[in-house]
């Protein structure tokens, strides 16, 4: 039985550690706010107090926080708990410059690195179909190949070795699909009602047609419902225009919306709206 250790039990970490549990994996989590991790119990998961303790003996450490920093400052924290040989996925989202120092620092420690972010929210998360975008060194797929099958409906392995980042640069790409997506539509809801029109009405246009499709109908349907309980947070998703922008930056590549939406996602979050979905990006056009 593979044993895995999830450090990070927020928004999609829960979710992944319960389908981890839920698969026959024995798993040990560890939270900074450890009431988070708590629920987990119930699944039969065992809650660590620290890093250390969750990562002594697993065979696989999986990664699931805010980002970089956090990252580098859990597995530091773990360090005691460490054994050389250990499989690491980094499964959070943590932009292009962060994965040389996080590599390195699995060097240090003698992990084997998996650069490994996944394409989906909350939902998702909950039913164990994620897309995995990993890079990684071939031995630790084998290892992988159930904790990635309990979490995903897909992993895509790229060429690489982890370190460069591969996984990272994908995700940069896709995760910029659905935050720009989202700031279109939330943008176009409330230019409808700013004109006198029902905003419904756009839904209605839209719905069956070519530009249709079930991220419209989710995004459109929380804007016009008020619904906006986080399953991607606009505090995440304004993180996330940051290292999309700084990754384009760094590769000559110029991302007008992207850049646009980030200033939407920071205006929403000063309005206090930053713990609620990303779909609250509609309240930044007033």
């Amino acid at each position: 039985m593979v044993s895995v250790a999830v450090l990070g039990t927020g928004l999609m970490g829960l979710p992944m550690a319960r389908n981890l549990v839920k698969a026959g994996l024995r798993v040990t989590v560890w939270n900074r706010t450890p009431d988070k991790a708590r629920p987990l119990e119930a699944d039969g998961a065992t809650v660590a107090e620290t890093p250390a303790e969750a990562v002594e003996g697993a065979d696989v450490i999986v990664t699931m926080l805010s980002d970089g920093d956090a990252v580098h400052e859990a597995v530091t924290a773990a360090a005691p708990g460490l054994r050389a040989g250990q499989v690491w996925a980094q499964m959070s989202t943590v932009g292009v410059a962060a994965v040389g120092r996080l590599a390195a620092l699995a060097g240090r420690h003698g992990l084997t690195f998996v650069d490994a972010p996944v394409q989906g929210t909350r939902q998702p998360a909950e039913q164990g179909k994620l897309v995995i975008l990993a890079a990684g060194p071939e031995p630790a797929r084998q290892v992988l190949e159930p904790v990635f099958g309990a979490v995903g409906q897909r992993t895509l392995w790229l060429s690489g070795d982890g370190a460069d980042g591969a996984g990272t640069r994908l995700k940069m790409a896709t995760v910029s699909v659905g935050i720009s997506m989202t700031a279109v539509v939330a943008e176009a809801l409330a230019l409808a009602k700013g004109l006198g029109l029902d905003p419904d009405l756009v839904r209605q246009v839209i719905s069956g047609g070519p530009m249709d499709s079930p991220y419209f109908q989710a995004k459109s349907k929380a804007i016009l419902e008020g619904d906006f309980a986080p399953s991607f947070s606009v505090r995440n998703a304004e993180k996330d225009t940051r290292l999309i922008v700084e990754a384009g930056e760094s590769a000559g590549v110029r991302l007008d919306v992207v850049a646009a939406s980030g200033e939407r996602f920071r205006r929403a979050e000063a309005q206090g709206h930053g713990d609620e979905d990303m779909a609250a990006t509609y309240f930044a056009s007033s």
